[in-house]
């Protein structure tokens, strides 16, 4: 076994640490694109990896081999990786697919559960992209996206009374952003890899910081205001930290939303303030 098998894993753990600096230098879109396609690549390779190394130990058992047609002094030569690194990579193999299935049927999950809560809620308005406007009746401060054809932007009392006039509007070119740019699709697919191949992590958690810097960019080019998109996110997050937590996130809504805070900077460039996510995609 030749010892590029065990390339894509020692790039894995090179991509993650790669991962934070492309996500802040990089464009969003850039960015977002680049390190899931980069992601679901490496996820791919280095569970093939962990397989052909399962594989070349299953070789070396006398029956496999047998039925190969074989010998057991052949596979020796052929393949220098040795029984127990074979074991370990089958064990780690299983690993890997069991967690990809159950990220995947969890993600599935609490999309389905999210739809189902946002049908079950009134109506407030309709863009001209068909996504549906949705003002829930909840002292928690919070605002999110749930994707679909259409889509549903959730926002509850608590974040509409925090925010003036133009900030809500800020706010809902956000989370149309993610809508209309099928955020989502993104963040899925990079939490699936990470399942298969823990060491991608850093890579999701970077994936879910360009998706809102993604949103912040196109909120600041709808509006035209940059100041007014970054002072939205900065009073949206200190509103949420301040305020208790509403019966909102009780719900289907708060199974979908990130338990990971992608970090935020507060720098300013020669273009305006820096803009920082909110975090209330789903």
């Amino acid at each position: 076994m030749d010892f590029l098998i065990y390339v894509p894993i020692a790039v894995s753990a090179l991509a993650a640490l790669g991962a934070w600096p492309l996500a802040e230098r990089l464009p969003p879109r850039t960015s977002t694109w680049l390190l899931t396609v980069s992601a679901l690549v490496l996820a791919g390779t280095s569970c093939a990896a962990l397989g052909l190394l399962a594989m070349a130990a299953a070789m070396r058992l006398p029956v496999v081999a047998t039925l190969g047609g074989m010998s057991l002094r052949a596979v020796g030569r052929l393949d220098p990786a040795s029984l127990p690194i074979g074991v370990i990579a089958a064990a780690l193999f299983g690993a890997a697919a069991l967690a990809a299935v159950r990220a995947a049927w969890l993600r599935s999950a609490a999309l389905v559960a999210a739809r189902r809560e946002a049908r079950s809620l009134a109506v407030d308005g309709r863009s001209a992209d068909g996504e549906q406007v949705l003002t829930i009746a909840d002292d928690s401060v919070d605002a999110y996206a749930v994707p679909g054809r259409p889509g549903r932007i959730v926002i509850t009392s608590g974040m509409m009374n925090a925010l003036t006039e133009s900030e809500r509007e800020a706010l809902l070119a956000h989370e149309r952003a993610h809508v209309s740019a099928c955020h989502y699709v993104f963040t899925a697919l990079v939490r699936l890899a990470a399942a298969a191949n823990p060491l991608l992590r850093p890579m999701a958690a970077a994936v879910n910081y360009s998706v809102e810097r993604w949103a912040d960019e196109r909120a600041a080019s709808v509006t035209g205001n940059r100041p007014l998109v970054a002072r939205t996110v900065a009073k949206a997050a200190l509103a949420a930290a301040a305020a208790p937590g509403g019966a909102l996130h009780a719900r289907a809504g708060a199974t979908l939303r990130s338990t990971e805070t992608p970090r935020r900077s507060q720098a300013s460039d020669p273009q305006g303030p820096k803009l920082c996510g909110w975090h209330g995609y789903a």
